[in-house]
């Protein structure tokens, strides 16, 4: 091996999505797999995750090649997408988040054309402002989209919304707002067979705000949140490693770098060295620098990131030291980083 390599576990992925539905139940998971399943390969996550029955997408595109492996599957989309994608989805048999009237009438337009009913799902803007109806022009909003079900063009399965999760008293708030949107539809006639509030961190931690959908992405992948706890249960589905090219009396020399996606930034974070942590001391253009060790060689493989099988650090922990998110150290990684998939 002579490239930078992530290693991705089938078998953490799964026992992963066993820690989280336990943690969650009785409320039903939805594995979210936006950004190519965080970074791990969307396929990959898709076969590794078979016993899963909703699978949540972001986009429509990422949802199509979702149904392409699933036909079983529940498959959720919720990105406001144009009108021919829509149309894909809807014959797709695909769920379609909806968060604007005019994103509304456009799934209502291509059903009806169609001459089938699409599947939605209502967001109701709860604070966040991320998308979603605010709770003013909710009632209309409602009122258009229970007139088009009566027609037979549409069927209101869930209502949803995302917390903004700055304080547990907002939360509250927004839950609230949630509560009070679902009585609105049902008031109209709606039956919505799904609630999803939460995403992963108030799904673990918050339990009294769960619908009985969860939509939980990033701690199934073994990513915590930043300057978040441990998830019990819980570890990094993901390992990066490099192979030493060069050993020194100083430092050695490992086969990744910046054009890798490794930030230039992470200079000083500890890594994994089979002789246990080392300091990271240079991320140059295609290859690094790391602290010696007793007996390093050619072909020793140094953990960028990982389990601490090797001392290593988590995704998190080093994107702490640069002010962001586990998922970023992920998502940076470029093609070249060749993805192995073991049991």
């Amino acid at each position: 091996m002579s490239a930078p390599v992530l290693e991705i576990s089938r078998g953490t992925l799964r026992s992963n999505i066993a820690a989280v539905r336990e943690q969650i139940a009785p409320s039903e998971l939805m594995l979210v797999m936006k950004d190519d399943a965080y970074g791990h390969g969307l396929e990959w996550a898709v076969d590794a995750a078979d016993g899963v029955s909703w699978l949540g997408s972001y986009d429509i595109a990422s949802a199509l090649r979702i149904r392409a492996r699933r036909r079983d599957a529940r498959v959720y989309a919720w990105a406001t997408s144009p009108g021919d994608e829509v149309a894909a989805a809807i014959e797709a048999h695909i769920d379609l988040g909806v968060g604007t009237l005019p994103y509304l009438r456009e799934v209502i337009a291509q059903a009806e054309v169609l001459g089938t009913r699409a599947r939605v799902h209502l967001k109701i803007d709860t604070g966040l402002h991320r998308n979603g109806v605010r709770p003013e022009d909710w009632p209309a909003f409602v009122a258009e989209a229970r007139a088009a079900e009566e027609r037979g063009v549409l069927a209101v399965v869930g209502v949803w919304s995302h917390l903004a999760e700055a304080s547990d008293d907002e939360d509250d708030e927004a839950a609230g707002e949630f509560r009070a949107a679902v009585q609105s539809l049902r008031d109209a006639g709606g039956e919505p067979e799904v609630l999803h509030l939460t995403a992963s961190a108030a799904s673990w931690w918050r339990p009294e705000l769960r619908g009985s959908l969860s939509r939980i992405g990033a701690f199934c992948y073994g990513i915590r949140s930043a300057d978040g706890p441990q998830i019990p249960g819980v570890v990094p589905v993901a390992e990066l490693r490099a192979p030493v090219l060069a050993a020194g009396d100083e430092v050695v020399e490992i086969a990744v770098g910046s054009f890798d996606g490794l930030p230039s930034t992470l200079a000083g974070a500890g890594v994994g060295t089979p002789a246990g942590t080392r300091m990271l001391r240079e991320v140059g253009a295609m290859t690094s620098l790391v602290e010696t060790w007793p007996g390093a060689s050619t072909g020793d493989l140094v953990t960028v990131f990982g389990r601490g099988s090797q001392g290593e650090q988590d995704a998190t922990s080093l994107a702490e030291r640069i002010d962001t998110v586990g998922e970023e150290i992920l998502l940076r990684l470029t093609p070249r980083v060749r993805r192995v998939s073991v049991d």
